[in-house]
C-alpha cells in the first residue's frame, strides 16, 4: 500500500492537487479582501451601514458592567451575504479558468490518422481476380 501511494504521489497528480489547493486558498484571501474592502462598503452605502455588520436582532441584549452587550440573539445576514458573494466570485473565476483550458485543448490538432488501406470489398474483388487467373 505504501508503494502504491508513493507511485501515486510521484506521478504528479498529488503535487498538482496540492499546488492548486494552496493557490485556491491564497486566491480566496484575495477575494475575501476584495469583497470586504471594496464590495461591502459599496453595498453598505445602500443600507447606510457596514455591510458585514448587517443583522436582524431577534432578542435585544443587555449591557453588563463592562459595557458589553450580552444575551443578544441575532441573525448575521450581512456576513452570510459577504460569504455568498465571495463564493460567487471564486466560482466564476474557476469557471472561466476551466473554460479557457478546455478551449486550449480543443485548439490542439488531433493526431493525423494512419492512411487507410483498401476496403473489405476491394480486397475481396482482388482475391477473386487472383483466383480467376
Amino acid at each position: 500500500m505504501l508503494k502504491e501511494f508513493k507511485e501515486f504521489a510521484i506521478k504528479g497528480n498529488l503535487v498538482d492537487i496540492a499546488v492548486a489547493f494552496v493557490m485556491g486558498a491564497a486566491f480566496n484571501k484575495v477575494v475575501a479582501s476584495f469583497t470586504g474592502g471594496i464590495v461591502s462598503p459599496l453595498i453598505g452605502l445602500i443600507f447606510k451601514a457596514d455591510f458585514k455588520d448587517l443583522k436582524y436582532t431577534i432578542e435585544e441584549g443587555v449591557a453588563n458592567d463592562a459595557g458589553e452587550i450580552v444575551g443578544e440573539v441575532s441573525i448575521l445576514y450581512g456576513d452570510f451575504l459577504t460569504n455568498v458573494i465571495d463564493f460567487i466570485i471564486v466560482a466564476f473565476v474557476m469557471f472561466m479558468i476551466i473554460k479557457s483550458i478546455t478551449r486550449m485543448k480543443k485548439k490542439e490538432e488531433p493526431a493525423p490518422e494512419a492512411p487507410k488501406g483498401p476496403s473489405q470489398e476491394e480486397l475481396l474483388a482482388e482475391i477473386r481476380d487472383l483466383l480467376k487467373k
